[in-house]
């Protein structure tokens, strides 16, 4: 866990800025070899199931999962994640989770849906109690996987997802189109909808417009 953070990355070198001792940014190290490389979206399910089943008792039914891996509260952004995988040959050797939450801060320069769990609930929150809660609920759902397989996790992952079965704008090579989400398929493509012809699409290939 870091108090500050010097050089943050977000999804697709994107910056991670986050004010010193008032979020939550934390790396967690594991050793999926249970599981084969085409099988790495998993490990992403499982850590946003985790951080939205931990965060749900404070924040309700506006908290959701948007693809591929960020923790929404409404159409505002409160955290996100950041897993790098390492292969060797044909096994899966490691991931590195990299997970930043905004907990106690208030103001976000520059960055217009940002917010935090103070910003929201109006409550200043001790970060290594959330902390606890978050490892906690990633233990419980990762050895889930491990034991039990993907199938009821892609269920709640799927259940949580931000903008589910709705109309709403998105910026595919500089255009702007409406199309519906209808599912993520097990390999994290992005399943839309445009007046009933599916496509799929991997990261960044597909933006929301806010």
């Amino acid at each position: 866990m870091a108090e500050e953070q010097y050089g943050g990355r977000g999804q697709s070198g994107n910056a991670w800025l986050s004010e010193p001792g008032k979020n939550l940014t934390f790396s967690i190290l594991l050793k999926p070899s249970f599981l084969s490389p085409a099988q790495q979206f998993a490990v992403n399910v499982v850590i946003c199931v985790a951080i939205y089943e931990a965060l749900y008792p404070l924040l309700g039914d506006e908290l959701t999962i948007k693809w591929p891996n960020d923790i929404y509260v409404g159409d505002r952004k409160l955290g996100g994640v950041l897993i790098e995988n390492i292969l060797q040959g044909n096994a899966w050797k490691e991931s590195i989770v990299g997970i930043g939450i905004n907990v106690n801060q208030e103001v976000f320069h520059g960055i217009k849906n940002a917010c935090s769990i103070k910003e929201l609930l109006h409550h200043e929150y001790i970060l290594t109690d959330l902390l606890c809660d978050l490892c906690r609920s990633i233990e419980k759902r990762y050895f889930q996987l491990k034991q039990q397989g993907i199938a009821d996790l892609n269920v709640i992952y799927k259940k949580a997802l931000y903008g589910l079965n709705r109309i709403r704008k998105f910026n595919l090579d500089g255009v702007v189109v409406e199309g519906k989400i209808i599912d993520v398929a097990e390999n994290g493509q992005l399943m839309v909808d445009f007046n009933g012809h599916s496509v799929r699409f991997d990261f960044k290939e597909i933006e929301f417009v806010f």
